[in-house]
């Protein structure tokens, strides 16, 4: 696989580049991370905190419908949220196995146990099918503004949406969280997935009556195609997860949230009780809307990591080359294939590189062997299964201070012994719950020689 030109200056330039392209696992901290206060103009002048108001406020308006139409959201009223989990047996298991300096407290956010979806996908997803839907009914006077939104399970409803299309490109889990949403409130739905989606996700898509339209190439084959098709027909809607606000915006709501359980576990934030969130990325949306809503709350109290795959660390080469969404993984000499389907995107999202580019405190790759072990490591010691994917989480936590970029950063942001021992550390879980019981055997049975 042939190495393009300016991958070679970087490689040869760059001690960590020349790490990401030969395979290895590593830690790239952003060069050009900045103060909160040096940022907040720009990114509001793209998203604004109104905006991720404005998304919180539609969501609690759907929650009835929410409510009425999927019976396991009745614990949280209708909202799609997920628990905040103290893995303390995962931490010291993390420690002894990994010989790993892991201070403080070590929390999993199980957006992977999401109702509806079981993903973090669920958050974006679904808001944005939620909105589209609002807009086209308040649109064509089938509801107000001031209704009830019980209103969307009426079935005069479904037959209206039915006159319209929702396409969407995926390598899985956003596929389930728009198919399923969207052929629930009525709309046909077609789901354009890429060579690495598991056919287990395929299967439910079709189950629930989505239209699975498969690919031989990867995911930025699978987008591409699927909104050419979508603008060819004017009564279908494309969600773009390379280019989404609303997308952003549901994910972005998840800071608020997160707050108020930290606020529920007696949990301060602040200068001297810093928050460390570690998040896995695929084209990056999901990822960057959790950091912006969490770095909008916290500001410099919250350094947030990405987390990516060794073969297919996009979202990190679309920062560290400034060449956001126009970089590709082949172009270092990376095949984009992982066991981690949800994270193998070859080329990230150029919107949320350019508005997270100085927001993300770093990336960590992983291999891919690693995320099974830590799959098993979390079942044994805490009784909670989560997706491979979902696993790359861990590997911030353990290298953080293992990694000299680590210590590095930590001692440039003044995260001096007495404020990590009072830190917070959550890795963000973004999928399981969907995953059918053969399919953990699977996973449970999958060892990966590195």
């Amino acid at each position: 696989m042939a190495i393009k030109d300016y991958a070679k200056k970087m490689i040869e330039q760059d001690p960590v580049i020349r790490e990401i392209a030969d395979k290895k696992e590593t830690l790239w901290i952003n060069n050009r991370y900045l103060p909160f206060e040096m940022t907040d103009a720009l990114c509001q002048l793209i998203v604004t905190d109104d905006d991720i108001s404005d998304a919180a406020r539609r969501l609690a308006k759907f929650a009835p419908y929410i409510r009425k139409c999927f019976p396991e959201t009745e614990p949280t009223g209708g909202l799609i949220e997920s628990p905040l989990a103290k893995i303390s047996n995962m931490q010291a298991e993390l420690i002894n196995t990994c010989n790993a300096a892991i201070p403080g407290q070590l929390f999993l956010k199980m957006d992977s146990h999401l109702a509806i979806a079981g993903s973090v996908k669920a958050r974006g997803g679904i808001y944005e099918v939620l909105k589209h839907a609002e807009d086209l009914a308040l649109a064509e006077g089938m509801i107000t503004e001031d209704d009830n939104y019980e209103r969307f399970a009426d079935d005069d409803m479904k037959e209206f949406f039915g006159r319209y299309t929702v396409q969407v490109g995926s390598t899985g889990n956003l596929g389930l969280s728009i198919g399923i949403m969207s052929a629930f409130l009525g709309f046909k739905v077609k789901v354009h997935m890429s060579a690495d989606a598991k056919q287990w996700k395929k299967d439910m898509l079709r189950s629930k009556g989505v239209d699975v339209i498969e690919y031989a190439d990867d995911y930025s084959k699978a987008v591409a195609e699927g909104r050419r098709m979508s603008d060819e027909d004017p009564m279908s809607y494309f969600v773009d997860d390379e280019y989404s606000v609303p997308l952003f915006l549901g994910y972005a709501v998840a800071a608020e949230r997160l707050k108020g359980q930290l606020e529920d576990e007696g949990i301060t934030v602040d200068a001297d009780h810093p928050l460390i969130v570690y998040v896995p990325a695929g084209v990056g949306g999901a990822p960057g809307g959790v950091c912006y809503g969490l770095k909008r709350l916290f500001k410099d109290n919250v350094h947030v990591f990405f987390t990516e795959p060794t073969m297919v660390p996009s979202v990190l080469l679309g920062f560290a080359s400034d060449r956001y969404n126009e970089v590709n993984v082949a172009d270092f000499g990376l095949s984009g294939m992982s066991e981690a389907d949800g994270l193998a995107c070859a080329s990230p999202s150029g919107f949320v590189t350019r508005i997270d580019r100085n927001l993300v405190s770093g990336d960590f790759t992983i291999s891919d062997g690693k995320l099974y072990d830590f799959m098993r490591m979390l079942k044994k010691t805490e009784d909670i299964l989560i997706e491979p994917s979902s696993c790359a989480a861990f590997i911030g936590p353990v290298n953080l201070m293992q990694k000299e970029q680590g210590l590095r950063y930590l001692s440039e942001q003044g995260l001096d012994e007495t404020k990590l021992a009072n830190s917070t550390q959550i890795c963000w879980a973004t999928g399981g719950r969907l995953v059918p019981d053969e399919i953990w055997d699977k996973y449970m049975n999958t060892y990966i020689e590195e």
